[in-house]
């Protein structure tokens, strides 16, 4: 069990995210999709830029999270370090603690106005697709970054682990932008547990009165536990944020230097009947 671990936390998530990609973006032209727009070729490479500058960020921040880890695991710090429980269980719950300190990152990243103008950047696509999950600012691992090394550090997880929960993340972190046509048995069976693309949807609406709301990655049940479960039809969503509708602000230089222009954010009232 524990050589598993450790192999499946040494994967070179790289080719899973390419894997994944393109096994997304080709289900968006076989199987339909809800969301439709020109020019989507022009988008996924815009979209794809971000991923360059994203990629020597986390590359800086995992030398830093890595050498944090394995000190707090050599030194016995957090809550598996003082209980006995069998490896593949604690592998289970590892992923779970470590998706409830996302969510709570995740959350505050919506709360917190200097962290808000690094994650609008995400939010920003008006145009959602596969291709929305590379879009993000570099610096925005310091929150999500920190997000996983909290989470190690409070719940005494180590770093196979660590590399366990980032593979699992990744298919639900492509697969919940990507602008595929689902049925809707999808969100009333794996709904329950988990975070569908449905689902995840509703966190990328213009209005922030839904785009306040499904803040985990994995399981759904830390919304329904916290109060942050929305859910709205697919058909009824306009993606993006009203603040960064113009072109010029879609652009990546401008929403590269965005954290650093003061935006006045829009705020909806609840929708009627919501």
């Amino acid at each position: 069990m524990e050589s598993i671990i450790k192999y499946i936390g040494s994967i070179d998530a790289n080719y899973i995210i390419i894997i994944l990609i393109a096994l997304f973006y080709s289900l968006e032209h076989l199987l339909g999709s809800p969301f439709k727009f020109d020019r989507r070729l022009n988008h996924f490479v815009h979209n794809v830029l971000f991923q360059l500058p994203f990629f020597f960020a986390n590359l800086a921040f995992a030398v830093v999270q890595v050498g944090i880890v394995k000190w707090s695991s050599a030194n016995g710090i957090g809550l598996f370090h003082l209980i006995e429980i069998p490896l593949w269980l604690k592998v289970i719950v590892g992923v779970m603690c470590l998706d409830l300190s996302s969510y709570w990152f995740h959350r505050l990243a919506h709360r917190s106005p200097l962290f808000w103008r690094l994650h609008r950047v995400h939010h920003s696509d008006t145009r959602m697709d596969t291709s929305t999950f590379f879009r993000g600012h570099p610096l925005e691992v310091l929150v999500f970054g920190t997000a996983s090394t909290v989470g190690c550090i409070i719940f005494g997880i180590d770093l196979p682990i660590l590399g366990v929960y980032l593979i699992v993340q990744l298919p639900f972190l492509v697969a919940q932008h990507a602008n595929v046509q689902l049925p809707a048995w999808t969100d009333k069976v794996f709904g329950k547990v988990f975070i569908t693309p449905n689902i995840h949807k509703v966190h990328h609406d213009q209005n922030q009165y839904y785009t306040d709301s499904n803040f985990a990655d994995i399981f759904v049940f830390w919304d329904k536990i916290f109060g942050t479960y929305k859910y709205s039809p697919v058909e009824a969503r306009h993606y993006g944020l009203k603040e960064f509708d113009s072109a010029k602000k879609q652009t990546f230089w401008y929403l590269m230097i965005s954290p650093f222009i003061t935006i006045e954010r829009n705020i909806e009232e609840k929708p009627p009947g919501a």
